[in-house]
Protein backbone atom coordinates (compact mmCIF):
# COMPACT_ATOMS: atom_id res chain seq x y z
CA UNK A 1 0.00 0.00 0.00
CA UNK A 2 2.65 2.26 0.57
CA UNK A 3 4.36 1.72 -2.08
CA UNK A 4 1.70 2.05 -4.31
CA UNK A 5 0.82 5.63 -2.56
CA UNK A 6 4.34 6.59 -3.41
CA UNK A 7 4.04 5.95 -7.43
CA UNK A 8 0.76 7.58 -7.23
CA UNK A 9 2.31 10.36 -5.69
CA UNK A 10 5.12 10.68 -8.10
CA UNK A 11 2.89 11.19 -11.12
CA UNK A 12 1.12 13.87 -9.81
CA UNK A 13 2.99 17.55 -10.28
CA UNK A 14 5.47 18.15 -8.12
CA UNK A 15 5.46 21.81 -8.04
CA UNK A 16 2.68 24.33 -6.96
CA UNK A 17 2.14 28.03 -6.53
CA UNK A 18 1.37 29.30 -3.11
CA UNK A 19 -1.38 31.06 -4.12
CA UNK A 20 -2.78 28.23 -7.06
CA UNK A 21 -2.47 25.43 -3.54
CA UNK A 22 -4.43 27.73 -1.30
CA UNK A 23 -7.23 28.04 -3.95
CA UNK A 24 -7.13 24.35 -4.64
CA UNK A 25 -7.29 23.04 -0.83
CA UNK A 26 -10.43 25.90 -0.42
CA UNK A 27 -12.27 24.01 -2.79
CA UNK A 28 -11.66 20.81 -1.71
CA UNK A 29 -12.68 21.55 1.17
CA UNK A 30 -15.64 22.79 0.27
CA UNK A 31 -16.74 20.57 -2.49
CA UNK A 32 -15.41 17.02 -0.30
CA UNK A 33 -16.78 18.31 3.33
CA UNK A 34 -19.80 20.50 3.25
CA UNK A 35 -22.52 18.44 2.14
CA UNK A 36 -24.63 18.71 4.75
CA UNK A 37 -24.48 22.48 4.52
CA UNK A 38 -25.75 22.62 1.39
CA UNK A 39 -28.36 19.93 1.36
CA UNK A 40 -29.62 22.17 4.77
CA UNK A 41 -29.75 25.57 3.02
CA UNK A 42 -31.47 24.23 0.19
CA UNK A 43 -33.92 22.43 2.71
CA UNK A 44 -34.44 25.89 4.05
CA UNK A 45 -34.49 27.50 0.90
CA UNK A 46 -35.03 25.64 -2.27
CA UNK A 47 -34.06 26.02 -5.41
CA UNK A 48 -37.63 27.42 -7.68
CA UNK A 49 -35.87 30.14 -9.87
CA UNK A 50 -32.83 31.00 -11.26
CA UNK A 51 -32.41 33.51 -8.63
CA UNK A 52 -32.44 30.74 -6.27
CA UNK A 53 -29.64 28.86 -8.22
CA UNK A 54 -27.43 32.02 -8.43
CA UNK A 55 -28.06 32.20 -4.13
CA UNK A 56 -26.31 28.51 -4.20
CA UNK A 57 -24.05 29.18 -6.64
CA UNK A 58 -22.84 32.19 -4.76
CA UNK A 59 -23.04 30.51 -1.41
CA UNK A 60 -20.45 27.85 -2.64
CA UNK A 61 -17.81 30.84 -3.90
CA UNK A 62 -18.24 32.94 -0.88
CA UNK A 63 -17.09 30.35 1.48
CA UNK A 64 -14.00 29.48 -1.38
CA UNK A 65 -13.14 33.01 -0.77
CA UNK A 66 -13.61 32.92 2.55
CA UNK A 67 -11.27 29.70 3.42
CA UNK A 68 -9.48 31.00 0.95
CA UNK A 69 -8.83 34.41 2.16
CA UNK A 70 -8.12 32.53 5.84
CA UNK A 71 -5.29 30.30 3.97
CA UNK A 72 -3.30 32.98 2.16
CA UNK A 73 -3.06 34.96 5.48
CA UNK A 74 -1.38 31.56 6.65
CA UNK A 75 0.95 30.75 3.25
CA UNK A 76 4.25 31.46 4.34
CA UNK A 77 7.49 29.19 4.71
CA UNK A 78 6.75 26.14 6.56
CA UNK A 79 3.63 27.15 8.51
CA UNK A 80 1.22 26.76 5.41
CA UNK A 81 2.21 22.77 4.45
CA UNK A 82 1.49 22.00 8.44
CA UNK A 83 -1.28 24.19 8.06
CA UNK A 84 -3.23 22.53 5.21
CA UNK A 85 -2.55 19.20 6.58
CA UNK A 86 -3.92 19.52 9.56
CA UNK A 87 -7.02 20.88 7.89
CA UNK A 88 -7.15 18.24 5.62
CA UNK A 89 -7.35 15.46 7.94
CA UNK A 90 -9.44 17.40 10.59
CA UNK A 91 -12.13 18.32 8.48
CA UNK A 92 -12.47 14.84 6.79
CA UNK A 93 -12.70 13.19 10.59
CA UNK A 94 -15.30 16.08 11.71
CA UNK A 95 -17.39 15.43 8.36
CA UNK A 96 -17.16 11.60 9.13
CA UNK A 97 -19.10 12.11 12.99
CA UNK A 98 -21.28 15.03 11.16
CA UNK A 99 -22.11 12.34 8.66
CA UNK A 100 -22.64 9.21 10.42
CA UNK A 101 -24.32 10.90 13.23
CA UNK A 102 -26.30 13.83 11.89
CA UNK A 103 -24.58 16.30 14.50
CA UNK A 104 -23.20 19.93 14.51
CA UNK A 105 -20.10 20.95 15.49
CA UNK A 106 -20.63 23.90 18.34
CA UNK A 107 -18.59 24.94 21.35
CA UNK A 108 -20.78 22.71 23.53
CA UNK A 109 -19.45 19.76 21.33
CA UNK A 110 -15.58 20.59 21.41
CA UNK A 111 -16.24 21.09 25.04
CA UNK A 112 -17.75 17.66 24.89
CA UNK A 113 -15.01 15.99 23.34
CA UNK A 114 -12.81 17.36 25.09
CA UNK A 115 -13.77 16.01 28.61
CA UNK A 116 -14.37 12.48 27.11
CA UNK A 117 -12.05 9.85 28.52
CA UNK A 118 -10.07 7.17 26.46
CA UNK A 119 -12.00 4.88 26.75
CA UNK A 120 -15.23 6.16 25.42
CA UNK A 121 -13.07 7.98 22.54
CA UNK A 122 -12.08 4.36 21.24
CA UNK A 123 -15.91 3.13 21.09
CA UNK A 124 -16.12 5.89 18.28
CA UNK A 125 -13.14 4.29 16.10
CA UNK A 126 -14.08 1.90 13.15
CA UNK A 127 -12.80 1.01 10.29
CA UNK A 128 -14.99 3.00 7.90
CA UNK A 129 -13.56 5.83 9.77
CA UNK A 130 -10.78 4.77 9.21
CA UNK A 131 -11.55 4.30 5.65
CA UNK A 132 -13.30 7.31 5.16
CA UNK A 133 -10.34 9.62 6.84
CA UNK A 134 -7.69 8.08 4.99
CA UNK A 135 -9.38 8.58 1.36
CA UNK A 136 -10.52 11.93 2.28
CA UNK A 137 -8.39 13.30 4.06
CA UNK A 138 -4.69 11.48 4.44
CA UNK A 139 -3.76 11.33 0.63
CA UNK A 140 -4.77 14.50 -0.22
CA UNK A 141 -2.36 15.41 3.15
CA UNK A 142 0.36 13.43 1.36
CA UNK A 143 0.02 15.31 -1.61
CA UNK A 144 0.35 18.60 0.08
CA UNK A 145 3.41 17.28 2.10
CA UNK A 146 4.96 15.58 -1.25
CA UNK A 147 4.80 19.09 -3.36
CA UNK A 148 6.95 21.61 -3.38
CA UNK A 149 4.94 24.99 -2.85
CA UNK A 150 6.36 27.88 -4.59
CA UNK A 151 6.74 31.42 -2.86
CA UNK A 152 8.76 32.85 -5.77
CA UNK A 153 11.66 35.97 -4.78
CA UNK A 154 10.63 38.28 -1.62
CA UNK A 155 9.02 40.76 -4.06
CA UNK A 156 7.10 38.36 -6.41
CA UNK A 157 5.57 36.85 -2.77
CA UNK A 158 4.62 40.15 -1.85
CA UNK A 159 2.89 41.19 -5.29
CA UNK A 160 1.45 38.09 -5.31
CA UNK A 161 -0.16 38.39 -1.88
CA UNK A 162 -1.25 41.83 -2.51
CA UNK A 163 -3.17 40.65 -5.41
CA UNK A 164 -4.64 37.24 -4.22
CA UNK A 165 -6.27 39.22 -1.67
CA UNK A 166 -7.33 42.13 -3.61
CA UNK A 167 -9.34 39.88 -5.91
CA UNK A 168 -10.67 37.41 -2.91
CA UNK A 169 -11.82 40.79 -1.44
CA UNK A 170 -13.47 41.90 -4.68
CA UNK A 171 -15.26 38.28 -5.11
CA UNK A 172 -16.61 38.24 -1.07
CA UNK A 173 -17.85 41.83 -1.48
CA UNK A 174 -19.82 41.03 -4.80
CA UNK A 175 -21.47 38.45 -3.52
CA UNK A 176 -22.09 39.59 -0.40
CA UNK A 177 -23.45 42.85 -2.21
CA UNK A 178 -25.26 40.68 -4.33
CA UNK A 179 -27.34 38.55 -1.83
CA UNK A 180 -26.84 40.30 1.34
CA UNK A 181 -30.24 40.18 2.40
CA UNK A 182 -30.70 36.57 1.45
CA UNK A 183 -27.49 35.33 3.31
CA UNK A 184 -28.02 37.65 6.58
CA UNK A 185 -32.02 36.59 6.55
CA UNK A 186 -30.28 32.49 6.07
CA UNK A 187 -27.99 33.04 9.01
CA UNK A 188 -30.21 35.17 11.58
CA UNK A 189 -33.22 32.91 11.51
CA UNK A 190 -31.31 29.71 11.01
CA UNK A 191 -28.17 30.14 13.09
CA UNK A 192 -27.42 26.46 13.11
CA UNK A 193 -26.57 26.61 9.70
CA UNK A 194 -23.08 28.28 10.49
CA UNK A 195 -22.05 24.54 12.87
CA UNK A 196 -22.40 22.93 9.30
CA UNK A 197 -19.91 24.56 7.88
CA UNK A 198 -16.63 22.45 7.94
CA UNK A 199 -13.76 24.20 8.53
CA UNK A 200 -15.05 27.00 10.10
CA UNK A 201 -17.30 25.22 12.80
CA UNK A 202 -14.45 23.40 14.56
CA UNK A 203 -11.98 26.18 14.22
CA UNK A 204 -14.59 28.69 15.84
CA UNK A 205 -15.38 26.27 18.40
CA UNK A 206 -11.92 25.50 19.32
CA UNK A 207 -10.96 28.83 19.26
CA UNK A 208 -13.94 29.82 21.71
CA UNK A 209 -13.64 26.71 23.81
CA UNK A 210 -9.13 27.89 24.25
CA UNK A 211 -10.00 31.32 25.17
CA UNK A 212 -11.77 30.27 28.24
CA UNK A 213 -8.13 28.68 30.16
CA UNK A 214 -6.88 32.42 28.92
CA UNK A 215 -5.23 34.26 32.36
CA UNK A 216 -7.43 37.19 31.47
CA UNK A 217 -10.66 34.98 31.33
CA UNK A 218 -9.86 33.43 34.47
CA UNK A 219 -13.01 34.11 36.75
CA UNK A 220 -12.91 34.04 41.18
CA UNK A 221 -14.06 31.25 42.76
CA UNK A 222 -17.70 31.86 43.96
CA UNK A 223 -18.51 30.93 47.23
CA UNK A 224 -22.14 29.46 47.40
CA UNK A 225 -23.84 28.70 50.85
CA UNK A 226 -21.45 29.64 53.05
CA UNK A 227 -23.53 30.34 55.85
CA UNK A 228 -25.07 26.46 55.17
CA UNK A 229 -26.26 24.30 58.47
CA UNK A 230 -28.26 21.39 59.20
CA UNK A 231 -31.90 21.93 60.55
CA UNK A 232 -33.97 21.62 63.17
CA UNK A 233 -34.81 17.84 61.65
CA UNK A 234 -31.15 16.86 63.07
CA UNK A 235 -32.36 17.74 66.22
CA UNK A 236 -31.99 15.87 68.43
CA UNK A 237 -29.24 13.64 67.15
CA UNK A 238 -31.06 10.03 65.90
CA UNK A 239 -29.33 6.54 66.61
CA UNK A 240 -29.79 6.14 62.86
CA UNK A 241 -27.84 7.47 59.77
CA UNK A 242 -29.32 9.36 57.49
CA UNK A 243 -28.00 7.97 53.69
CA UNK A 244 -29.21 9.56 50.88
CA UNK A 245 -28.12 7.86 47.21
CA UNK A 246 -28.22 10.27 44.79
CA UNK A 247 -27.64 8.41 41.25
CA UNK A 248 -27.06 10.27 38.12
CA UNK A 249 -27.88 8.32 35.00
CA UNK A 250 -26.32 8.52 31.76
CA UNK A 251 -28.31 9.26 28.45
CA UNK A 252 -31.26 7.53 29.74
CA UNK A 253 -34.50 8.91 28.05
CA UNK A 254 -37.64 9.17 29.70
CA UNK A 255 -39.47 7.72 25.90
CA UNK A 256 -37.93 4.26 26.87
CA UNK A 257 -38.80 3.64 30.75
CA UNK A 258 -42.21 2.01 30.93
CA UNK A 259 -42.50 3.93 34.35
CA UNK A 260 -43.83 6.23 31.65
CA UNK A 261 -45.64 4.37 29.55
CA UNK A 262 -43.47 2.99 26.73
CA UNK A 263 -45.28 -0.03 25.55
CA UNK A 264 -42.10 -2.38 26.25
CA UNK A 265 -41.77 -3.62 29.78
CA UNK A 266 -38.38 -2.33 30.55
CA UNK A 267 -38.80 -1.05 34.73
CA UNK A 268 -39.76 -4.50 35.47
CA UNK A 269 -38.31 -4.40 39.16
CA UNK A 270 -39.31 -0.40 39.50
CA UNK A 271 -42.64 -0.67 38.80
CA UNK A 272 -42.75 -3.06 41.90
CA UNK A 273 -41.19 -0.68 44.19
CA UNK A 274 -42.77 2.26 46.24
CA UNK A 275 -41.27 4.52 44.29
CA UNK A 276 -42.57 8.57 42.86
CA UNK A 277 -41.73 8.79 39.34
CA UNK A 278 -41.94 11.83 37.67
CA UNK A 279 -43.20 11.92 34.15
CA UNK A 280 -42.46 15.66 32.92
CA UNK A 281 -38.73 16.22 33.86
CA UNK A 282 -36.35 17.75 31.57
CA UNK A 283 -31.85 18.15 31.42
CA UNK A 284 -29.89 21.50 31.55
CA UNK A 285 -28.26 20.49 28.46
CA UNK A 286 -27.66 17.96 26.00
CA UNK A 287 -24.00 16.53 27.10
CA UNK A 288 -22.48 15.53 30.07
CA UNK A 289 -20.28 17.75 29.75
CA UNK A 290 -23.01 20.72 29.79
CA UNK A 291 -25.94 19.11 32.29
CA UNK A 292 -23.68 17.79 35.20
CA UNK A 293 -22.02 21.16 35.98
CA UNK A 294 -25.48 22.71 35.06
CA UNK A 295 -27.70 20.43 37.03
CA UNK A 296 -25.57 20.64 40.09
CA UNK A 297 -25.38 24.13 40.34
CA UNK A 298 -27.97 26.89 41.77
CA UNK A 299 -28.49 28.78 38.50
CA UNK A 300 -31.30 27.86 36.06
CA UNK A 301 -30.75 26.65 32.60
CA UNK A 302 -31.87 30.22 31.51
CA UNK A 303 -29.40 31.84 33.04
CA UNK A 304 -26.65 29.07 33.31
CA UNK A 305 -23.17 30.02 32.40
CA UNK A 306 -20.25 27.58 33.04
CA UNK A 307 -17.32 28.74 33.02
CA UNK A 308 -19.47 30.77 36.70
CA UNK A 309 -20.72 27.05 37.47
CA UNK A 310 -17.01 25.28 37.24
CA UNK A 311 -15.64 28.34 39.24
CA UNK A 312 -18.14 28.51 41.85
CA UNK A 313 -19.47 25.95 44.85
CA UNK A 314 -22.11 23.52 43.82
CA UNK A 315 -24.69 20.77 45.56
CA UNK A 316 -22.09 19.51 46.45
CA UNK A 317 -19.73 21.81 48.44
CA UNK A 318 -22.60 23.07 50.25
CA UNK A 319 -24.22 20.00 51.55
CA UNK A 320 -20.90 18.87 52.59
CA UNK A 321 -20.20 22.63 54.58
CA UNK A 322 -23.66 21.57 56.40
CA UNK A 323 -21.66 18.46 58.02
CA UNK A 324 -23.03 15.91 55.94
CA UNK A 325 -20.66 13.64 54.59
CA UNK A 326 -20.16 13.62 50.51
CA UNK A 327 -18.72 10.83 47.86
CA UNK A 328 -18.89 10.63 44.54
CA UNK A 329 -18.31 7.52 43.41
CA UNK A 330 -17.89 6.97 39.23
CA UNK A 331 -18.28 4.54 36.52
CA UNK A 332 -18.38 7.01 33.89
CA UNK A 333 -15.85 9.39 32.50
CA UNK A 334 -15.46 12.04 35.47
CA UNK A 335 -17.56 14.39 37.21
CA UNK A 336 -16.71 17.25 35.12
CA UNK A 337 -15.30 19.50 37.75
CA UNK A 338 -18.31 18.91 39.83
CA UNK A 339 -16.83 16.50 43.02
CA UNK A 340 -13.72 18.43 42.81
CA UNK A 341 -13.79 19.35 46.45
CA UNK A 342 -15.34 16.78 48.09
CA UNK A 343 -14.61 13.06 48.84
CA UNK A 344 -14.84 10.66 45.50
CA UNK A 345 -13.96 7.94 43.73
CA UNK A 346 -13.14 6.23 40.49
CA UNK A 347 -13.93 2.44 39.51
CA UNK A 348 -11.53 0.77 37.80
CA UNK A 349 -11.22 -2.73 36.23
CA UNK A 350 -9.71 -4.42 39.26
CA UNK A 351 -11.82 -3.57 41.69
CA UNK A 352 -14.03 -6.71 40.06
CA UNK A 353 -13.42 -8.90 37.71
CA UNK A 354 -16.51 -10.15 37.55
CA UNK A 355 -18.82 -7.36 36.50
CA UNK A 356 -15.25 -5.94 34.72
CA UNK A 357 -13.84 -6.75 31.38
CA UNK A 358 -12.06 -4.62 28.30
CA UNK A 359 -11.69 -1.74 30.32
CA UNK A 360 -14.97 -1.19 31.92
CA UNK A 361 -17.54 -2.08 34.29
CA UNK A 362 -21.06 -2.67 34.62
CA UNK A 363 -22.72 -0.33 36.63
CA UNK A 364 -23.72 -2.84 39.36
CA UNK A 365 -19.93 -2.70 40.85
CA UNK A 366 -21.22 0.86 42.49
CA UNK A 367 -22.79 -1.61 45.04
CA UNK A 368 -19.64 -3.32 45.87
CA UNK A 369 -18.38 -1.13 48.23
CA UNK A 370 -21.36 0.68 49.19
CA UNK A 371 -22.03 -0.43 52.94
CA UNK A 372 -17.90 -0.17 53.48
CA UNK A 373 -18.32 3.72 52.59
CA UNK A 374 -21.87 4.46 54.32
CA UNK A 375 -19.57 3.00 57.54
CA UNK A 376 -16.75 4.55 56.68
CA UNK A 377 -18.44 7.73 56.94
CA UNK A 378 -17.85 9.56 59.98
CA UNK A 379 -20.97 11.79 59.61
CA UNK A 380 -24.45 11.16 57.79
CA UNK A 381 -23.89 10.84 54.23
CA UNK A 382 -25.08 11.77 50.23
CA UNK A 383 -23.18 9.49 47.82
CA UNK A 384 -23.49 9.72 44.62
CA UNK A 385 -23.40 6.85 41.68
CA UNK A 386 -22.41 8.30 38.52
CA UNK A 387 -23.55 5.35 36.10
CA UNK A 388 -22.09 4.35 32.84
CA UNK A 389 -26.04 3.65 31.94
CA UNK A 390 -27.12 3.98 28.50
CA UNK A 391 -23.78 5.52 27.37
CA UNK A 392 -23.71 5.16 23.02
CA UNK A 393 -23.03 4.50 20.45
CA UNK A 394 -22.02 0.97 22.08
CA UNK A 395 -24.98 0.25 24.07
CA UNK A 396 -24.45 -3.09 23.44
CA UNK A 397 -21.80 -3.27 25.75
CA UNK A 398 -23.61 -1.61 28.75
CA UNK A 399 -25.66 -4.41 29.69
CA UNK A 400 -24.49 -8.10 30.92
CA UNK A 401 -26.31 -11.00 28.36
CA UNK A 402 -28.49 -11.77 30.98
CA UNK A 403 -30.41 -8.28 29.96
CA UNK A 404 -30.46 -9.21 26.42
CA UNK A 405 -34.25 -9.16 26.46
CA UNK A 406 -34.64 -7.64 24.05
CA UNK A 407 -33.53 -8.50 20.41
CA UNK A 408 -31.55 -8.83 17.61
CA UNK A 409 -29.48 -6.23 19.02
CA UNK A 410 -27.18 -3.62 17.03
CA UNK A 411 -23.56 -5.60 18.66
CA UNK A 412 -21.38 -2.47 16.76
CA UNK A 413 -20.45 0.99 17.57
CA UNK A 414 -21.33 1.89 13.53
CA UNK A 415 -25.39 2.51 14.55
CA UNK A 416 -25.99 3.32 10.75
CA UNK A 417 -25.26 -0.80 10.08
CA UNK A 418 -28.00 -1.71 12.62
CA UNK A 419 -31.61 -1.06 11.15
CA UNK A 420 -33.49 1.27 13.95
CA UNK A 421 -35.16 -1.62 15.94
CA UNK A 422 -31.58 -3.23 16.17
CA UNK A 423 -30.42 -0.14 17.72
CA UNK A 424 -33.48 0.43 20.50
CA UNK A 425 -33.52 -3.24 21.30
CA UNK A 426 -29.82 -2.45 22.64
CA UNK A 427 -30.67 0.54 24.47
CA UNK A 428 -33.76 -1.12 25.77
CA UNK A 429 -31.97 -3.73 27.36
CA UNK A 430 -29.61 -0.74 28.85
CA UNK A 431 -32.71 0.61 30.61
CA UNK A 432 -33.70 -2.57 31.58
CA UNK A 433 -30.17 -3.04 33.43
CA UNK A 434 -30.68 0.16 34.93
CA UNK A 435 -34.10 -0.67 35.98
CA UNK A 436 -32.32 -3.65 37.77
CA UNK A 437 -29.09 -1.77 39.28
CA UNK A 438 -31.98 1.14 40.86
CA UNK A 439 -33.94 -2.20 42.69
CA UNK A 440 -31.02 -3.36 44.06
CA UNK A 441 -29.90 0.23 45.49
CA UNK A 442 -33.54 0.15 46.92
CA UNK A 443 -33.26 -3.20 48.08
CA UNK A 444 -29.59 -2.70 49.87
CA UNK A 445 -31.20 0.51 51.68
CA UNK A 446 -34.63 -1.12 52.46
CA UNK A 447 -32.74 -4.37 53.98
CA UNK A 448 -30.49 -1.80 56.15
CA UNK A 449 -33.74 0.02 57.18
CA UNK A 450 -32.59 -0.96 61.41
CA UNK A 451 -29.48 1.30 60.69
CA UNK A 452 -30.34 4.06 58.39
CA UNK A 453 -33.13 6.51 57.36
CA UNK A 454 -32.48 6.13 53.66
CA UNK A 455 -33.56 7.82 50.98
CA UNK A 456 -33.05 7.64 46.52
CA UNK A 457 -33.03 9.51 44.32
CA UNK A 458 -32.23 9.16 39.95
CA UNK A 459 -32.17 11.24 37.47
CA UNK A 460 -30.31 11.28 34.27
CA UNK A 461 -27.67 13.99 33.02
CA UNK A 462 -29.52 13.93 29.41
CA UNK A 463 -31.82 11.69 26.76
CA UNK A 464 -30.52 9.87 23.77
CA UNK A 465 -31.96 10.01 20.08
CA UNK A 466 -31.88 6.98 18.30
CA UNK A 467 -32.34 7.39 14.53
CA UNK A 468 -35.79 9.58 14.92
CA UNK A 469 -35.27 12.13 12.21
CA UNK A 470 -31.73 10.78 11.13
CA UNK A 471 -30.52 12.10 14.39
CA UNK A 472 -28.30 9.47 16.65
CA UNK A 473 -26.21 10.02 20.28
CA UNK A 474 -26.61 13.60 21.63
CA UNK A 475 -25.49 16.83 22.19
CA UNK A 476 -27.52 18.72 19.71
CA UNK A 477 -27.73 22.30 20.59
CA UNK A 478 -30.77 22.34 23.01
CA UNK A 479 -32.14 25.53 21.10
CA UNK A 480 -32.81 22.54 18.41
CA UNK A 481 -32.61 19.68 20.40
CA UNK A 482 -35.60 16.94 19.75
CA UNK A 483 -37.47 15.83 22.72
CA UNK A 484 -35.84 12.33 23.16
CA UNK A 485 -32.34 14.63 24.25
CA UNK A 486 -33.94 16.96 26.77
CA UNK A 487 -36.88 14.57 28.60
CA UNK A 488 -35.26 12.40 31.09
CA UNK A 489 -36.72 9.95 34.26
CA UNK A 490 -36.70 11.24 37.49
CA UNK A 491 -37.51 8.90 40.59
CA UNK A 492 -37.70 9.11 43.87
CA UNK A 493 -37.93 6.70 46.88
CA UNK A 494 -37.65 7.22 50.47
CA UNK A 495 -37.96 4.78 53.50
CA UNK A 496 -40.66 5.46 56.25
CA UNK A 497 -37.97 6.45 58.82
CA UNK A 498 -36.45 9.14 56.38
CA UNK A 499 -40.11 10.28 56.03
CA UNK A 500 -40.68 10.83 59.55
CA UNK A 501 -37.46 12.58 60.55
CA UNK A 502 -37.67 15.09 57.49
CA UNK A 503 -42.19 15.09 57.79
CA UNK A 504 -42.70 14.66 54.21
CA UNK A 505 -46.31 13.40 53.25
CA UNK A 506 -45.65 11.06 50.47
CA UNK A 507 -49.63 11.83 49.58
CA UNK A 508 -48.43 14.76 48.34
CA UNK A 509 -45.63 14.02 46.70
CA UNK A 510 -47.85 11.38 44.70
CA UNK A 511 -49.89 14.56 43.47
CA UNK A 512 -46.73 15.99 41.89
CA UNK A 513 -45.83 13.29 39.66
CA UNK A 514 -47.16 15.10 36.63
CA UNK A 515 -46.28 18.27 37.49
CA UNK A 516 -43.10 19.78 35.28
CA UNK A 517 -39.77 20.10 36.59
CA UNK A 518 -36.18 20.01 35.38
CA UNK A 519 -32.57 19.97 36.66
CA UNK A 520 -33.01 23.45 38.19
CA UNK A 521 -34.92 22.44 40.65
CA UNK A 522 -32.31 19.69 42.52
CA UNK A 523 -30.00 22.17 44.09
CA UNK A 524 -32.86 23.60 46.16
CA UNK A 525 -34.84 20.05 46.48
CA UNK A 526 -32.00 18.58 48.10
CA UNK A 527 -31.10 21.40 50.19
CA UNK A 528 -34.78 21.11 51.27
CA UNK A 529 -35.35 17.19 51.08
CA UNK A 530 -32.10 16.97 54.11
CA UNK A 531 -33.05 20.37 55.50
CA UNK A 532 -29.82 21.81 54.94
CA UNK A 533 -30.56 25.73 55.86
CA UNK A 534 -28.85 28.45 53.97
CA UNK A 535 -29.49 31.74 52.25
CA UNK A 536 -28.91 30.04 49.21
CA UNK A 537 -31.77 27.85 49.10
CA UNK A 538 -34.89 29.00 47.40
CA UNK A 539 -38.03 27.87 48.54
CA UNK A 540 -40.34 28.01 45.27
CA UNK A 541 -37.33 25.56 42.91
CA UNK A 542 -37.60 23.17 45.55
CA UNK A 543 -39.87 19.97 44.59
CA UNK A 544 -40.59 18.62 47.96
CA UNK A 545 -41.04 22.04 49.64
CA UNK A 546 -44.94 21.79 49.79
CA UNK A 547 -45.04 18.25 51.02
CA UNK A 548 -43.12 19.03 54.38
CA UNK A 549 -44.89 19.81 57.65
CA UNK A 550 -45.34 23.63 57.73
CA UNK A 551 -42.84 24.02 60.56
CA UNK A 552 -40.05 22.47 58.50
CA UNK A 553 -40.68 24.39 55.38
CA UNK A 554 -41.36 27.73 57.33
CA UNK A 555 -37.99 27.34 59.02
CA UNK A 556 -35.70 26.85 55.76
CA UNK A 557 -37.57 29.53 54.20
CA UNK A 558 -37.34 32.32 56.75
CA UNK A 559 -33.56 31.22 57.09
CA UNK A 560 -32.61 31.14 53.05
CA UNK A 561 -34.84 35.03 53.80
CA UNK A 562 -32.73 36.17 56.21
Amino acid sequence: MPCAIERILEKLPKHCASWLMTLLVSTYLMLMFNANFFSTVYDIHGVNSIKDLLFMVGLFFFFIAIFNLFLTFLALPWVLKPVLITLLITSSVATYFMQTYNIMIDKTMIMNMMETDLKESTELFSISLLAYVTLTGVLPALWVWHIQINYGSPLRFLLTKVTTFTAIILVIGLIAVTFYQDYASLFRNHRYVRDLIVPLNYVYSLQSYAQHFLPKNKREFQTVGSDAHLGLSWQPKAQKKVVTILVVGETARRANFSLYDYERQTTPKLSQQNIFSFSDFSSCGTSTAVSLPCMFSNMDRSNYDHDQAINSDNLLDVLQRSGLSVIWEDNNSGCKGVCNRVENVSIVEDDNPALCHDGECFDMVLLEKLEQTIKAADNNVVIVLHQKGSHGPSYFLRAPEAFRKFSPVCDTNQLQECSQQEIINAYDNTVLYTDYFLSEVINFLKSRSDQYDASMLYLSDHGESLGENNLYLHGVPYMLAPKEQTEIPFIFWMDDGFANRFSINKHCIDGKRKDHFSHDNLFDSMLGLLDVQTKAYRQDMDIFSSCRSSNKTSTIAATSNQ
